[in-house]
């Protein structure tokens, strides 16, 4: 941001101090109009030639900054100094007709400058002030209200040439009241002023070093939403996400989705050839949420890989990775994995379960069902842990389903888990559905659960349907 550009957070904070102070001047315009009746009715003893002349102008000038909030919407930092202006000079115009009655009148300004928390705005607010002030005290006394006492007459003196006399003739008698005028209105209200805006001023400072912490809050919020969308499309892309997979093959179609509660998840899926008879399938949830599961999850995901591509059984990748991610962990996460080494060509899953959900099974002619295979534990848990293996036998038209706990752990507003029964209903919705239709079928039916509920863990899942090689995909 260059010097002369305003943050967004002090051009906000501007806009609403000059709403802020136009509608304050539209009540002063109201106050003097009231003033302005009050005195054709008698209560005040000020000309009303002079009154009829005097309160016009300073209702116009009260009323102009509500007229500019509304249709100045650039520079918003002149505006400020036009309203700013407008009061003064109404002040100024009414001071000048009114000076006894417009006291306390003249702190106003000051004290709607500090609203701006603009040190360098109070300043100039406090100069103005002094001088529209003076010069309204000394037209006024040739125009304005007199103060009979501080005048030493009680005589009604009419017209400016009547005073102008009056001050000539008192200077000759050596009572000079000019200087009378400057010490006995000028200098105490001018004190007074001082000492309200020395007050203002250290409010305003303080405030001023709040918002720009406030702006440099707001500048690394921004920065770091950039970075978490990056980071999010980062992960995005790390994980398998062109479907169909692999178009060239007919003998198993698969569909993943993950959906991470922030804007980067601990949950990961991943699939790949081993070589071409074995497809290796991977869903994991790593401990926590934000950017250290993210991090985690970009390690645990490459290490399960290349071990996988070795040629390792499911419970020895698992063994390896364990300890792999063990070393160094002073952060103290942890992953749970289920991993699958799928067989095309016979259909056999060989697979393990480090801490991980029960998988879901369909047999072709029956209904998807949890499969209660026995769990390890997890990964960067204990060094040396063992992982015992199992073995599917997946048919024509057989599906798996695997997933992570933020399926069946989605909640409701009535704080109600969404658990694996529903899900399982789900799945069995639509018999001979694909892997992409089971998704879909189970994340709409999730939503329409939780309703408007927040999401607080990623929903994660996988589903590979085993094929007729001989049957087009049509």
């Amino acid at each position: 941001m260059s010097a002369g550009e305003k943050s967004t957070v002090f051009q906000e904070n501007e806009e609403r101090a000059n709403r802020y102070t136009a509608f304050c001047l539209l009540i002063a315009a109201g106050v003097s109009v009231l003033m302005w009746l009050l005195n054709i009715l008698g209560f005040f003893i000020v000309e009303e030639g002079l009154m009829n002349l005097a309160m016009p102008a300073g209702v116009l000038l009260f009323l102009l900054p509500s007229l500019l909030v509304r249709v100045w919407k650039r520079g918003q930092r002149a505006l400020k100094y036009v309203i700013m202006g407008c009061f003064l000079l109404g002040i100024g115009i009414l001071a000048t007709a009114l000076t006894i009655q417009l006291v306390l009148a003249w702190a106003c300004p000051l004290i709607l400058s500090c609203h701006y928390y603009s040190p360098r705005f109070t300043h100039f607010t406090l100069t103005g002030v002094l001088l529209c002030m003076f010069f309204a005290i000394y037209i006024g006394l040739y125009c304005g209200v007199w103060d009979s006492n501080m005048m030493r007459s009680n005589a009604e003196l009419v017209g400016v040439a009547a005073r102008a006399d009056f001050i000539q003739e008192a200077a000759a008698a050596g009572d000079n009241i000019l200087l009378r005028v400057f010490n006995f209105y000028y200098l105490p209200r001018a004190v007074i002023l001082v000492v309200v805006y020395l007050i203002g001023i250290t409010l305003s400072r303080r405030t001023h070093r709040l918002l720009q912490q406030q702006e440099a809050d707001s500048r690394e919020k921004e920065r770091i939403a950039t970075e978490l969308n990056v980071a999010s499309s980062i992960q995005h892309d790390m994980l398998p996400c062109i479907f169909p997979a692999f178009p060239d093959r007919r003998e198993f179609d698969i569909y993943a989705a993950m959906n991470p509660a922030k804007e980067v998840g601990g949950d990961f899926y991943d699939f790949f050839l081993v070589d071409e008879d074995h497809l290796a399938l991977v869903m994991a949830d790593v401990s926590g949420k934000g950017v250290p599961a993210a991090l985690f999850m970009v390690i645990a995901k490459t290490l399960l890989k290349n071990a996988a591509q070795t040629g390792l059984t499911p419970g020895q990748v698992l063994e390896k990775v364990n300890n792999q991610l063990c070393e160094n962990n002073e952060a103290e996460m942890f992953v749970t994995v289920w991993l699958g080494i799928y067989e095309i060509s016979t259909g056999r899953l060989r697979a393990a379960n480090a801490g991980h959900e029960y998988p879901a099974v369909r047999q072709s002619s029956g209904q998807f069902q949890l499969y209660k295979d026995r769990h390890g534990f997890v990964l960067a848990g204990m060094e040396d842990t063992c992982y015992q293996e199992y073995e599917l036998e997946l048919g024509i038209e057989d599906t798996l389903f695997v997933y992570t706990d933020g399926v069946a752990e989605a909640t409701n507003r009535e704080s109600t888990l969404y658990g694996t029964q529903r899900m399982l209903a789900a799945l069995n919705r639509t018999p001979g559905a694909t892997p992409e239709m089971l998704l879909r079928e189970v994340k709409a039916d999730i939503d329409q659960f939780v309703g408007d509920s927040p999401q607080f863990d990623d929903i994660t899942m996988l589903c590979l349907k085993r094929q007729d090689p001989q049957r087009d995909r049509g």
